[in-house]
């Protein structure tokens, strides 16, 4: 039986039976309505470095964390201190405020982020209580094309179409699992061919991850997760629905094999 708890404004958690959970916490892209007119950003500018459609890849298992706000408003994946964007330095060198937020609206922003770290934290305490150990797939996408929507993609030699970052576990530990998360996404029939999947080459992880591995040690195994938005183009918002589709279908179908090598490695924690 799923157990749901829904902050309207800013994330939804669902409780299920499985030690496999699925996040999508920089999905979002809505801005609540005292501060929507303070932004320097338009809706359109602030969506290109959000990952739509990532919340249609958690429905691949019942524990499911999704963000509904923009990480403009209030960003998930990374430390409180950094959680809202002050300078253009910490956004991709954008420009986010109109003039700098209030202390106020601040503070109401981060309100919002220590509910939702308590209630990731019961969360995780329950499936962990009643699993012994659980992993994290902690989805996220990227844009590649930063030279404009007629400009060149980025290197594909240093941008593969899946990162997995594993920069915070014990990697020996938890080798299984990863090895076979990569093998099992590396051999799934995309659409005729093999996606491109490696490790820690263009991200190694973030607050989210991290904070997961301090705060449950050995008993958990985080691999963020980022795709290359080559579903999507990334400019315009638009996506390729069959692809997106695909994704979540190759994400599917490495759960057994993965949950297969969590309970060995579990076995000798």
């Amino acid at each position: 039986m799923e157990h749901t708890k829904i902050d309207s404004t800013y994330y939804t958690i669902t409780r299920g039976d499985s030690p496999l959970i699925a996040t999508a916490i920089h999905s979002g892209h809505e801005v609540r309505h005292n501060i929507s007119n303070l932004f320097a950003l338009a809706a359109e500018e602030r969506l290109r470095e959000e990952d739509p459609f990532t919340d249609h890849w958690v429905e691949i298992t019942d524990n499911r964390i999704i963000g509904h706000n923009s990480r403009f408003e209030l960003d998930l994946n990374r430390s409180r201190d950094k959680a809202i964007y002050i300078k253009p330095e910490d956004a991709w060198g954008l420009n986010v405020w109109k003039d700098e937020l209030s202390k106020e609206f601040a503070e109401e922003s981060l309100a919002h982020y220590d509910r939702f770290y308590a209630d990731v934290k019961q969360l995780l305490t329950e499936v962990q209580q009643k699993h012994g150990c659980f992993i994290v797939y902690d989805l996220h996408s990227y844009n590649h094309k930063r030279d404009g929507a007629e400009g060149p993609a980025a290197d594909p030699q240093q941008n593969p179409e899946v990162n997995i970052g594993t920069g915070n576990m014990d990697r020996r530990k938890w080798a299984p699992v990863v090895d076979a998360f990569t093998n099992s996404l590396k051999s799934y029939d995309f659409h005729g061919r093999q996606l491109d999947v490696r490790e820690n080459v263009k991200f190694e992880g973030g607050h989210f991850m991290r904070w997961i591995h301090d705060n449950f040690g050995d008993n958990a195994c985080v691999m963020s997760i980022e795709f290359k938005k080559f579903f999507m183009d990334e400019w315009t918002g638009k996506p390729d629905y069959g692809q997106v589709e695909e994704i979540k279908k190759a994400l599917a179908q490495t759960i057994t094999p993965v949950l297969a090598a969590m309970h060995e490695v579990c076995r000798v924690l």
